[in-house]
């Protein structure tokens, strides 16, 4: 399960698989991104949540996002 803080909300990237993959572009993880990047998800969720409520629809699909 995801670590989370009082009042925030759930991860929902894996963060050993970002890290990894940030590491093999030669970068390092800053203790914050990590969460900064789960709410750039959030965000892209929630806008095609809506895109898909505008279309009538209650399945999110690729062309949503």
């Amino acid at each position: 399960m995801a670590k989370k803080k009082a009042g925030t909300k759930e991860i929902l990237i894996v963060t050993s698989k970002t890290k990894a993959y940030i590491k093999s572009k030669g970068m390092m993880t800053s203790s914050d991104a990590i969460g900064a990047l789960s709410d750039a998800v959030y965000s892209l969720i929630d806008a095609a949540i809506v895109r898909t409520k505008a279309n009538h629809r209650s399945t999110v699909k690729p062309q949503d996002l």
